[in-house]
């Protein structure tokens, strides 16, 4: 599906979907239980890979009117009687290689041509030094996965810059196994506010797990040398139940269309707060001189029109904003500097390169380099074009939000993509009153 977007003037009151991260975690963690109720979740075709992981495992996922019925495997999986499709989901890859680590014989994973392309080979070798067996087909660190297990536990060593979801995998699996897992980062932890996501659902159900020598700031899991999960755990949400907040993630791009179109105001409801370190979104675009207001109490987030200024913004923590840090640097005055940036190549697609090339081809200025990507919004004028989304529901997104603000009609290619995350997202936009036309 291509949507072409008109620039357009909005107003109103939109509400967050449910959040992804905490969705997946949530679920699998359901699966390691003996039975919980998921509510509030995200439903869209990442998590329900991860649901039909569950499923594989010898669990049972089922919809209620507010949610999901899960019943869980009580930490103790079955080998999957088919290969595992996690369709595009790394997420759901990454989490449940863990948890095919603990079966007792052989599960096969596998996803579409861009999950095949990521990088698994660190998680593999973790695997393979608590005992277990991980392999990939092709012998290139990406799927197809082979795992065997049971794993019964022990000690690891990881980089913690490739991705933290190796480290979440490690943490969920490492509660129910004889042992438990104590986790050595051999580099600096990316993306630690992901972790503290981790730790917090599994504190939700009742599971303890710890960062070893943190630095004690408001993100739990920075500056960790490592992570220590007890075995012989049992999953047990309060009174059986987990409720989903809203995603940030998501949100980033509401609040940018807001302080980039919403001269009369643009209200994000379901911002509660939580651990997930897109929240960010809102300090980023205060630096950047945006009218942004955040009722925390109420979960409510405010954002007017505004004059941007470019700014230099770390995101090492937080790799999922940067599609739409490049997308307000094109229409800030000044230079918009996004450093640390590497780990974002390793996503659905290289949204680096796939930022810098789509915004260029909108009229932007861009730089970029391996680890940094540089946005001259004062040298960039953005006129409509057709613009490629890369199969990528953050690159779709925030070229959407660029097209909110160039002349003439952006053309955003495969937009069909946000069902990952955001699968109302075209609809919110219209309601919230954006030109949009899908074909």
């Amino acid at each position: 599906m291509d949507v072409t977007i008109t620039r357009s003037s909005l107003r109103g009151t939109a509400r967050a979907p449910p959040s992804k991260s905490y969705t997946h975690r949530a679920i699998l963690a359901a699966g390691y239980s003996s039975g919980a109720l998921v509510y509030d979740p995200l439903d869209s075709a990442d998590p329900r890979a991860t649901a039909r992981a569950v499923e594989a495992f010898g669990g049972d996922v089922s919809e209620t009117d507010d949610g999901l019925e899960v019943e869980g495997f009580a930490g103790r999986p079955d080998v999957p009687a088919d290969v595992i499709d996690c369709g595009n989901s790394g997420t759901t890859m990454r989490l449940v290689t863990g948890t095919a680590a603990l079966a007792d014989g052989i599960t096969v994973l596998t996803g579409d041509g861009s999950l095949r392309s990521r990088p698994q080979g660190p998680l593999l070798d973790a695997i393979g030094q608590l005992g277990g067996r991980a392999e990939s087909t092709r012998g290139n660190g990406q799927a197809p996965l082979v795992i065997e297990g049971p794993v019964s536990g022990g000690e690891v060593s990881i980089p913690g810059d490739v991705s933290s979801q190796y480290i979440t995998a490690l943490l969920m699996a490492g509660a129910v196994t004889e042992e438990g897992i104590e986790i050595d980062l051999e580099t600096e932890l990316k993306s630690a506010p992901y972790v503290d996501i981790t730790l917090e659902v599994l504190n939700e159900f009742g599971v303890e797990a710890e960062p070893i020598d943190a630095e004690g700031g408001a993100v739990r899991s920075a500056g960790a040398s490592g992570f220590r999960v007890p075995g012989n755990q049992s999953y047990e949400p309060y009174d059986g139940e987990y409720h989903v907040p809203g995603d940030f993630s998501s949100i980033s791009y509401l609040v940018a269309a807001g302080v980039l179109a919403a001269e009369e105001g643009l209200t994000v409801r379901g911002a509660q707060p939580s651990a997930q370190g897109d929240t960010a979104i809102v300090d980023v675009v205060e630096r950047m001189g945006g009218t942004v207001e955040w009722d925390c109490e109420n979960g409510l987030i405010e954002a007017s029109k505004s004059d941007l200024s470019g700014i230099t913004v770390d995101v090492g923590d937080t790799p999922d904003l940067l599609p739409t840090i490049a997308t307000l640097g094109a229409v800030a005055d000044g230079e918009t500097r996004i450093t640390n940036c590497e780990h974002v190549r390793y996503k659905e697609t290289d949204r680096v390169s796939a930022m810098a090339a789509e915004l260029a081809k909108l009229g932007a200025s861009v730089e970029e380099s391996e680890d940094e990507l540089v946005v001259h919004g004062g040298d960039s004028e953005l006129s409509g074009s057709t613009v490629e989304g890369y199969d990528d529901h953050r690159v779709i997104m925030a070229l959407a939000v660029a097209g909110l603000v160039a002349a003439g009609e952006t053309v955003v290619r495969g937009a069909e993509h946000v069902d990952v995350s955001f699968p109302e997202f075209f609809d919110v936009l219209y309601d919230l009153g954006a030109t949009i036309q899908r074909q």
